[in-house]
């Protein structure tokens, strides 16, 4: 028999083994809706619906709700918050602020219930629909100087495919979880001479592993997160980091998400 949960808290922790010393691998955003894979004493292995991607997590920090309310929630519309910091949820008399790319199912009143708990939405929601090239730039610019945090998803700290996965989902586009991942969706792009704004840019290891990803502004500059999220030169060779003086990523593959 199945089992679901949904994150409640702004942001949950996603290891790889049940323990909180292990590797952080991603986190778990508000709202997002999971599958029950395990149990393992105080932790619980997961499967978050939006991107298939599977960890373990503190069952605390979790809560499990029934299938039918599983079903009713993933039934509705989704919604995606887009402000860094300042818009919440109130569950009874206490608030929850939110990092940008929580999911919510809302009524007419901004509101919806798992299980016996209600929580209002204070602040802008968008449909999870795709809009405007230029709206997801402005999203991406938003997060420039973000620290980098291996496994992370927030303004708070990314890693490099963190930051792509979450601009893309404020606006309706579902990426999945890692570099080499998501470099499997969308249409390739022969030439970065015909890339666009919104294209995805892949870079590979010496083993032509994909380790890196970012978000192509034209076809010579990327924002792509390396340290902090940043905006760096690029050409067919990869990307140029001015200060060092040096490539850095040696670029792999083009591919476009967005026509």
């Amino acid at each position: 028999m199945m089992e679901f949960c949904i994150c409640t808290l702004a942001v949950v922790a996603v290891r790889q083994e049940p323990s909180d010393k292990a590797e952080m691998a991603t986190q778990l955003l508000f709202g997002d809706l999971v599958e029950i894979i395990e149990h393992s004493r105080d932790w619980i292995c997961v499967r978050n619906t939006y991107d298939e991607y599977s960890g373990w997590v503190d069952k605390k920090q979790i809560r499990i709700i029934d299938e039918s309310d599983f079903h009713r929630l993933s039934g509705m519309p989704l919604f995606v918050n887009r402000k860094m910091m300042g818009d919440f949820v109130r569950q009874g008399a206490a608030s929850i602020y939110l990092p940008s790319g929580c999911s919510f199912y809302r009524d007419e009143h901004k509101k919806f219930r798992a299980g016996q708990d209600e929580f209002s939405f204070h602040g802008d929601l968008y449909p999870f629909a795709f809009s405007d090239i230029q709206e997801l730039i402005r999203t991406a610019m938003g997060y420039l100087h973000c620290p980098y945090l291996w496994g992370g998803k927030t303004y708070l700290g990314l890693d490099c495919s963190g930051f792509t996965q979450i601009v893309f989902k404020q606006h309706g586009v579902r990426l999945l979880r890692d570099a080499f991942q998501q470099a499997t969706q969308g249409d390739d792009i022969s030439f970065i001479s015909n890339s666009q704004a919104g294209d995805l840019a892949f870079f590979d290891h010496e083993d032509g592993r994909i380790i890196h990803t970012g978000i192509l502004l034209d076809p010579q500059h990327i924002i792509h997160c390396s340290g902090q999220v940043r905006i760096d030169k690029i050409d067919h060779h990869g990307i140029y980091h001015a200060e060092k003086k040096q490539y850095t990523h040696t670029l792999r593959l083009i591919k476009r998400l967005i026509p």
